[in-house]
């Protein structure tokens, strides 16, 4: 299994995920038409070029953030995450373009004891996903639920 064991986390731990990745723009299109999202910013690029203050499309920020949290899942969570809890703190500090290429790094924040279920235990993972620069795009807290490790 892929994934850590909630005993396997330590707090301060700093994942660089290899995974990184190129957003075209049939991530975009088809992300957006499958959420519904008709924004111009995301689909419209006449518009972005004469209207938009970043003069192109931007991509969808859900998009950027579902690609943030699920390059991390093979080096943290793969096979032992029993459910995430809630995502907090989102944020996009700066736009994510058509064509960038996305490199992502994961922190372990906190740890402890779930009080409603002994055989699982509860991480607060900090994400961040920067571009092809090195920028920040986007940053979030995620709370996962985890296996503990089976006993012998």
């Amino acid at each position: 299994m892929a994934g850590l064991y909630f005993e396997e986390f330590r707090v301060g731990q700093l994942f660089h995920h290899a995974v990184r990745r190129t957003v075209t723009e049939t991530d975009n299109l088809i992300f957006s038409a499958l959420t519904h999202n008709p924004a111009a910013l995301h689909l419209d690029a006449e518009y972005c070029r004469t209207q938009s203050e970043f003069g192109q499309r931007i991509v969808n920020s859900v998009f950027t953030l579902g690609l943030m949290v699920g390059v991390s899942v093979g080096d943290t969570t793969l096979g032992t995450t029993v459910a995430n809890l809630g995502w907090d703190e989102v944020r996009f500090p700066k736009p994510l373009f058509l064509g960038d290429t996305v490199n992502c790094e994961t922190e372990v924040l906190e740890l402890r004891d779930s009080a409603s279920r002994p055989k699982n235990g509860i991480v607060i993972f900090a994400h961040r996903a920067f571009n092809q620069h090195g920028v920040l795009v986007a940053s979030c807290k995620r709370t996962a639920l985890m296996l503990r490790k089976p006993q012998a």
